[in-house]
């Protein structure tokens, strides 16, 4: 059977619909009202649209004419019309297909490592060689729902589905990295190089960075904010050298500092011998000996080597250690790419700084099972990189 040929209107909604299904079964099928939310929201979209209802309706009608919807009525003597799509009776879809697919409909050409991200609440690929194989099939099938664009470069290739035309836009002529790149030779060697680096450091980092918080007044205010709302004991993941720990202490909450260098674990014990220094993953984070589960849970600029993808699970694994209603404070850099050093404070080092996506990161945070409750947004600070900064408070529900 050949594939209908839809319009950027049909598209969107057919998208919407397929998202929403998954994501918010409970409301689903949709009204017209939650269709045109879901096809106007200003996050997860390209481009962002301004449908009419009206717009919506003629869209909706032009659908179930391809066969791809059917109307709902709410209950019994409703006339409350709702909107249900019907692609996964016209196309054999795997669930991992039917995310691809869903993406590609919603935000337009894709690298693999970009689809690996934002499918994530709707499958959850193991690796972006999965995604790949995912998409080979969906090119080998008959008729083919996807296909690879031209290789454009400078940049990883980009799919788009077949569904019907796609503006695949100007390619800028220096793009930044695809993010999932850190991980190009796997995530055991990117561990390896930010362990050595910051193993090299240690001294030079601690010297710079143990009076830091005197130039963060937005920083001081958000941290004993979180002393404030932890029940419990607190522990500090990436600790470096101490100084985050340490503040936390003064606030009269018990401390733990978590690091996976040795020699930043030993600065740490160093500068503050009264507190609890331990070295440690963050991912393999557990429960603390003094208590049933952390009060709350502190990742200053800890995630800035991981890829997007490994934001959601290694959020996950350290927020299954929180007690229902502890908190999880994120700090992170925001970006579009990946800073590569080869300078820390003056000790030569090869590792990437990954900088991340807002939304990206939000979602992430709750496709982890937690609650985000606040997130800011600040300004660089003018003795850093000239990177503007994102915190996150989010909470385990419970």
């Amino acid at each position: 059977m050949p594939l209908p040929v839809l319009s950027a209107e049909e598209q969107r909604v057919l998208g919407c619909l397929l998202e929403k299904q998954r994501t918010v079964p409970a409301s689903y099928p949709l009204s017209l009202n939650a269709l045109r939310l879901a096809c106007n929201q200003t996050s997860s979209r390209d481009p962002v649209v301004d449908y009419s209802d009206r717009e919506l309706q003629d869209t909706a009608r032009a659908l179930k004419d391809h066969g791809l919807l059917r109307l709902v009525w709410a209950g019994a003597g409703s006339r409350t019309v709702k909107y249900h799509q019907l692609l996964d009776e016209v196309l054999p879809l795997g669930e991992e297909q039917r995310a691809v697919l869903t993406v590609l409909l919603l935000r337009g050409p894709q690298t693999p490592g970009e689809l690996k991200t934002r499918t994530e609440r709707l499958h959850a690929f193991a690796d972006r060689a999965e995604v790949e194989t995912c998409l080979a099939a969906m090119a080998a099938a008959e008729p083919p729902l996807v296909r690879e664009l031209p290789l454009q470069r400078g940049r990883d290739p980009r799919w788009v589905h077949l569904l019907g035309p796609v503006p695949v836009g100007p390619v800028a002529a220096e793009p930044g990295p695809d993010r999932e790149a850190v991980l190009a030779d796997g995530p055991a060697a990117r561990n390896a190089r930010v362990l050595a680096a910051y193993d090299a450091a240690a001294a030079a980092y601690s010297e710079a960075l143990l009076d830091e918080l005197t130039e963060k007044p937005f920083d001081i205010w958000l941290l004993e904010r979180i002393a404030g709302l932890a029940r419990g004991p607190v522990v500090d993941l990436g600790c470096g050298p101490g100084q985050i720990a340490a503040f936390l202490a003064d606030s009269d909450v018990e401390v733990h500092g978590l690091d996976a260098s040795p020699e930043m674990i030993a600065r740490a014990r160093s500068n503050f011998p009264d507190l609890d220094f331990e070295v440690g993953r963050f991912e393999q984070l557990l429960r603390p000996r003094t208590a049933a589960a952390w009060g709350a849970i502190v990742a200053w600029y800890s995630f800035v080597h991981l890829a997007p993808s490994e934001l959601a699970p290694t959020i996950q694994a350290v927020g299954a250690t929180l007690r229902p209603g502890g908190v999880l404070a994120v700090a992170l850099h925001l970006g579009d790419g990946i800073v590569h050093v080869d300078d820390l404070f003056g000790v030569p080092v090869d590792v990437d700084f990954v900088t991340h996506d807002r939304d990206e990161v939000l979602a992430a945070v709750t496709a982890a099972g937690l609650v985000v409750d606040e997130w800011f947004v600040r300004s660089p600070v003018p003795s850093e990189a000239q990177t503007v900064r994102l915190y996150v408070l989010a909470s385990r529900p419970g």
